[in-house]
């Protein structure tokens, strides 16, 4: 199967120390803030007006280029509370879906890049920075593995809840998290949150086999 990996602008800002840290490794002197604006205003800045919203950092990505995402405990604080604030349940309490839907969604790069149509949904792309079933071949890591998620966690009705938090705004969990904000951000719909969670908890699930 092709995998189509998504851009950085898979439904959040862009942030500068992402971008600064990536130049850094093939540099051997600091890179200067005001050069890494000049490259997004002289790429990004050019983009189609509806996308320039998603090019502006907020202010929880304003703090986190600020500390270079390193930010003090006082501050990370303020961001998850900030961010936890954001973060919606379904108002019926159900948050396992299909897990099976759920794995395509979290293997589905499409959506929100330039060249998608518009109608299109928008998938997970997980893979690109986890592993999820033990069986893969090739999946990122930048992020942890996810097999055996569900079932390391026991199942905890808890954990699922503090789960659907992540997925929904992973800044809410953690400050500074490279992890998109897939519920905040409109990224993922109610019911394609629903069916990951499944497939990260659901004990039929093939992350848990």
């Amino acid at each position: 199967m092709k995998r189509i990996i998504a851009p950085a602008l898979l439904g959040i800002a862009l942030s500068v120390p992402a971008v600064a840290g990536a130049a850094a490794q093939t540099a051997a002197k600091p890179v200067d803030p005001a050069l890494v604006d000049k490259f997004l205003a002289s790429t990004f800045g050019k983009a189609p007006a509806e996308w320039q919203a998603r090019i502006q950092p907020d202010e929880t990505l304003q703090a986190c280029n600020k500390f270079r995402n390193d930010v003090p405990s006082a501050e990370a604080e303020k961001i998850t509370a900030r961010e936890m604030a954001r973060v919606v349940y379904p108002a019926d309490g159900k948050l396992l879906g299909d897990w099976k839907q759920g794995r395509k969604i979290a293997n589905d790069g499409r959506g929100n890049q330039f060249s998608d149509p518009p109608t299109i949904a928008s998938g997970g792309n997980c893979y690109a920075c986890h592993q999820m079933e033990a069986s893969e071949l090739s999946y990122g890591t930048l992020g942890p593995s996810l097999t055996n998620y569900g079932k390391d966690r026991k199942f905890d009705p808890e954990e699922i809840k503090r789960t659907w938090a992540r997925v929904y705004d992973s800044q809410s969990q953690v400050a500074c998290s490279n992890m998109p904000r897939f519920g905040a951000n409109k990224v993922l719909t109610e019911a394609q949150i629903r069916d990951i969670i499944a497939f990260l908890f659901d004990p039929e699930s093939s992350i848990n086999k």
